[in-house]
């Protein structure tokens, strides 16, 4: 995907969320292998179906909890390309977003 892709997904996905898209924050994996039963679910769903991924993985568009987690801090997150590069979402994202697949 090229850079000028990306950012319109990237809008699209901001836009997505702005309209009041409703995700699973909730509940957080706690452990691998909640982490991993979600990561089974994500593959499970057609990869071209955004919206599904979205609320599965329950993005927000702005840092989530007491801690203020935020896909910057991620592990998966690649800083200068704005990407999350956890090969389920796979997707660009925007620094202060969150998903409950975050991980340090």
């Amino acid at each position: 995907m090229h850079s000028d892709q990306e950012q319109k997904l990237r809008e699209k996905i901001g836009r997505m969320l702005a309209d009041g898209l409703q995700t699973q924050t909730e509940p957080f994996p706690e452990n691998d292998t909640q982490f991993g039963q979600l990561l089974t679910q994500l593959r499970d769903i057609d990869a071209k179906d955004l919206k599904a991924k979205l609320v599965l993985s329950g993005f927000t568009n702005s840092p989530y909890g007491e801690d203020r987690m935020r896909c910057q801090e991620c592990m998966y997150y690649l800083v200068h390309r704005k990407w999350c590069d956890l090969p389920e979402l796979a997707l660009p994202v925007e620094p202060d977003w969150w998903c409950r697949l975050w991980r340090i």
